[in-house]
């Protein structure tokens, strides 16, 4: 089992949002990262961890616990002309964004930004690094225990 933290914009899809969606799962859509795309279409597999990450928004952090819920599959608002996340250069018979699906397991206390800085153990946590923006990175599981047990 793998381990990811998983930015989302809490206007787009919130821990609340996947909580009330059926099955509590909802579609990833709209990563246009290679790299955030590549963990999902490589790395990633059914039943590994998610931390929820709220971001771009007044108070930023950890608001719940997830897991991937579904293989990678073609994201398709790369296909549609009306969505901000529109790829001129998709196609069917060959998609550039993958997603996954992510099952809420459950709302937390929001961890903040600040929170996670303070503990010496996770000083390495990708989101800590300077410069980091993307919005999935890798949690290992020692970081994984220690989020938890501040959850």
């Amino acid at each position: 089992m793998q381990y990811w933290l998983m930015k989302s914009e809490p206007d787009e899809v919130s821990i609340d949002d996947a909580l009330e969606a059926s099955d509590q799962t909802v579609p990833w859509t709209g990563v246009r990262n290679y790299q955030a795309r590549n963990f999902m279409r490589d790395a990633m597999q059914v039943g590994d961890g998610v931390l929820f990450y709220h971001s771009s928004c007044p108070q930023p952090g950890i608001a719940g616990v997830a897991e991937v819920a579904s293989t990678p599959y073609p994201d398709d608002t790369q296909f549609d002309r009306k969505s901000k996340y529109f790829d001129p250069k998709a196609t069917r018979e060959n998609p550039r964004w993958m997603l996954v699906d992510v099952k809420a397991i459950r709302k937390t206390r929001l961890v903040t930004l600040d929170e996670l800085r303070s503990h010496a153990d996770l000083g390495g946590m990708q989101i800590l690094k300077r410069g980091n923006r993307l919005s999935i990175t890798p949690v290992t599981p020692d970081e994984w225990r220690h989020i938890a047990r501040l959850l």
